[in-house]
């Protein structure tokens, strides 16, 4: 019998209504273990609390988070929020006992990440990061396929994650375009936990980084915006004692010609895989035999996690939503077996410790060696 699970959302906004969504439909997958449902809820804003009225399981619509904290009712905590609230309600979330998802970044620069983790280890709950693009199936078997060993020696890596989201002047401005609330970090820390989440579950871990840095309109309506837009940045990584190998890491909110693309790509001396969410049931393969080539494979729908849903069909974020979530669960209850996780505390972690390195890299103009 499905163990009963109830969820507390801190932040009504599209991430929290996406929740709602995710767990109106577990049905869905096949043999869960556990029925989560959304509980409460907590926005300043009253218009985003009324829109969970709608939800029949949602008990409680407040506008101060410690009702949810102090919620015996409440077994988990989801906090989608501007990235300078992380560390005060996250670690408030840790100290009412329960059990936390919280949306990247973890917090709003590498201080605040160490200051989260140093919590999570005192507090003993079980705490996980959102990444919702890694539970694709292509995402999956480039994984599988860079994990196998059976790629030769790896040459490359590539991951990124492009909108094109700030290319129109008139967009209006908003906490993400300011580093007050979105950190100096900008970008990476709006994007970069999902283009890091692969390569840092591989071992990929950046010894040192050179980062090229841009800014976008330093005006839009309703206010001035300082955030760094797009960020490339190029890594060495060590891979089983052989020489460094090349990281390239693509964090961009200016992308002429991309809305919502996140990609993945390794490539070794005898193989390799490519997968981008613009083609989402397509697999690209490379194979070096008497010909090289590029062999493309249609996935469909092979989640992680198994669902009712067609092998013919193909997945959309909200089913790779829910992959993550369910992913959360199995690992929160020791269950997750071989699947692939979510974010760690030590994976955020250090990805703040790259995005630190990059802004000094950016300031000197000069390759970083990362600690």
């Amino acid at each position: 019998m499905a163990k009963n699970i109830n969820v507390g959302v801190i932040g009504g906004g599209l991430m929290g209504r996406e929740v709602a969504s995710a767990f109106g439909r577990w049905f869905v997958i096949n043999d869960s273990k556990v029925n989560p449902s959304l509980y409460a809820v907590a926005d300043l804003n009253k218009k985003a609390l009324q829109w969970f009225d709608s939800v029949p399981t949602c008990k409680l619509l407040t506008d101060n988070y410690q009702d949810i904290l102090n919620s015996s009712e409440i077994d988990v905590v989801y906090v989608a929020v501007p990235h300078n609230m992380h560390e005060q309600i996250y670690i408030d979330v840790l100290n009412s006992g329960k059990d936390l998802l919280a949306e990247k970044p973890f917090g709003i620069d590498l201080g605040s990440a160490e200051r989260i983790v140093e919590a999570i280890k005192s507090s003993g709950k079980f705490v996980r990061c959102s990444s919702e693009f890694p539970f694709f199936p292509g995402a999956q078997r480039v994984y599988q396929v860079a994990k196998s060993g059976g790629i030769g020696r790896i040459l490359e890596v590539r991951a990124g994650f492009h909108h094109g989201s700030d290319l129109d002047p008139d967009k209006a401005a908003n906490w993400k375009r300011q580093s007050k609330t979105c950190g100096e970090i900008g970008v990476m820390g709006d994007l970069g936990m999902h283009v890091c989440h692969v390569p840092f579950r591989l071992g990929f871990e950046p010894r040192s980084v050179y980062a090229q840095l841009q800014k976008g309109y330093p005006e839009r309506p309703g206010g001035a915006c300082d955030t760094w837009d797009n960020a490339m940045l190029h890594a060495w990584i060590d891979i089983d004692g052989a020489e460094p190998v090349p990281m390239r890491l693509e964090m961009k909110r200016m992308a002429p010609g991309e809305t919502d693309t996140w990609f993945i790509e390794v490539l070794g001396t005898d193989g390799g895989a490519r997968f981008s969410t613009k083609e989402p049931r397509t697999l690209w393969q490379f194979s070096r035999g008497k010909e090289q080539e590029w062999r493309r494979v249609d996935l469909g729908f092979d989640t992680p996690f198994k669902t009712i849903t067609g092998g013919i069909f193909e997945p959309g974020f909200p089913d790779v939503l829910m992959q993550m979530w369910a992913a959360f669960f199995a690992e929160r209850d020791g269950d997750l077996n071989e699947c692939f996780g979510c974010v760690t505390p030590h994976e955020a972690l250090l990805s703040h410790r790259l995005f630190a390195a990059a802004i000094q890299s950016q300031q000197l103009n000069q390759v970083i060696e990362i600690n």
